[in-house]
């Protein structure tokens, strides 16, 4: 009897947080999966006129087979691939590295600033971050290439050259999301014992020792739980930067599965074959979600429930 009456209590004291998840959960249910009705447009010939409840023509796989006949897709393939790889492991190793410089930083306040700094480009927009970095990349008149002219380097075509493209790309999405990183890194690194670096000292490791031994081997549970958490973004390229930057000269490398989906359904107006690509993102994406979580329980006690 106790006991049913102290869950009872427990469920009124929580009935306010309940309620308060009403909106949350209102909106994850009609935007994330009321709209995935849309998935069977990819295996219908869908016509706009005759509505979405409308009589439409089924065909099966055949947008399917349609996209992977089309010449460009598996280069689209390749570019996101490449792209989110170099992303992820960007968004890895630059934190952490980060993360041990400032953390060997002994004035509070010096690091204070240095983690703000670093942690503000997170909270602009691409498109505001676009219009910044198209001025000062510019071949002309951007200050990028200004300072490379002084030291004798010739101007750098940074988002109109299809081999410069990807790095730039690469290079600006980790100056924006690294200090997010960053921060974690620092948390996980305040969780070690002092008392090891005190003893490793006494037995004669230097600083380097100590971080190899010591530091890296406390955050690296982090470490790995941050990288496999990572892996569900394989065939994330990261649309509103580079829609925002990119343009038809640099299509042969910068084109990703996001924006070929958005020129298909937005631009040519391909509902079915732009359907057909984002589910097989979507489908790609969720086995690398489960993949991903099974090895973040695996090797860093990871679990969702």
């Amino acid at each position: 009897m106790n006991t049913r009456l102290a869950r009872r209590d427990k469920a009124l004291r929580e009935l306010p947080l309940y309620f308060m998840l009403i909106p949350a959960v209102f909106l994850v249910a009609v935007y994330s999966y009321g709209s995935m009705l849309g998935v069977v447009i990819a295996f219908e010939k869908f016509v706009p006129a005759r509505g979405f409840f409308g009589k439409q023509q089924w065909v099966g796989f055949l947008n399917f087979k349609t996209l992977f006949s089309m010449p460009n897709i598996w280069q689209i393939i390749r570019n996101t691939v490449v792209l989110a790889l170099s992303k992820m492991i960007g968004h890895i190793v630059v934190p952490v590295v980060f993360a041990l410089l400032l953390n060997e930083v002994r004035n509070n306040a010096t690091k204070r600033i240095f983690q703000t700094l670093v942690y503000l480009p997170n909270f602009l927009s691409w498109i505001i971050l676009a219009g910044i970095l198209i001025e000062i990349l510019s071949p002309s008149e951007g200050f990028v290439n200004i300072l490379l002219s002084k030291i004798g380097i010739k101007p750098i075509f940074f988002l109109g050259n299809a081999k410069v493209f990807p790095a730039t790309m690469v290079v600006t999405d980790i100056w924006k999301g690294f200090g997010f990183g960053t921060i974690i890194y620092l948390a996980a690194l305040t969780s070690i014992d002092p008392g090891l670096y005190e003893s490793a000292m006494i037995d004669g490791a230097n600083r380097w020792q100590q971080t190899w031994h010591i530091t890296l081997t406390g955050i690296s549970s982090t470490i790995v739980l941050m990288t496999v958490l990572s892996l569900a973004n394989i065939l994330n390229g990261g649309f509103d930067q580079i829609y925002n930057m990119y343009s038809p000269v640099v299509y042969s490398t910068g084109d990703i599965l996001d924006t070929f989906v958005y020129r298909l359904g937005i631009e040519q107006a391909q509902y079915s074959l732009s359907t057909a690509a984002g589910l097989f993102k979507s489908a790609v994406s969720m086995i690398f979600i489960v993949a991903s979580y099974y090895l973040a329980d695996k090797y860093a006690g990871y679990r969702v429930f």
